[in-house]
């Protein structure tokens, strides 16, 4: 499949209140142990990975993230298409390069470049 989807991220005001909703509904492990409390959901390679977060200032939203060669050319495509983005792409060093947008109904996706961080 070109481009699949391979992350899922849930958001919200109250991160820990979330991860522990889906944890104790799903049976999912989140390990939230990091400086920025995000909760990984260890998906033991079944489905796809995904994160569950929040805190002051972060919006409601369930997003899904699709591979893409070329972040930048992606957003190029929605915005020609009729979508607007709505975070630019962004590098967390050794982790992701990741971008979202809003299609013209205003859903918001993200998208996350290929083969980052390189294999070594």
């Amino acid at each position: 499949m070109a481009n699949p989807v391979t992350w899922f991220e849930i958001t919200g005001k109250d991160g820990k209140k979330l991860q522990n909703f889906y944890s104790g509904v799903f049976g999912w492990k989140v390990d939230a142990n990091n400086p920025m409390n995000y909760g990984m959901v260890d998906n033991a390679g079944e489905g796809i990975g995904g994160g569950i977060s929040g805190g002051d200032g972060s919006r409601n939203q369930v997003t899904f993230y699709i591979e893409v060669d070329d972040p930048q050319a992606f957003l190029n495509k929605v915005e020609a298409q009729g979508g607007k983005t709505v975070m630019p792409v962004t590098e967390v060093p050794d982790m992701v390069i990741f971008a979202q947008f809003a299609d013209p109904e205003g859903n918001v996706v993200g998208i996350t470049k290929a083969n980052y961080p390189p294999q070594s």
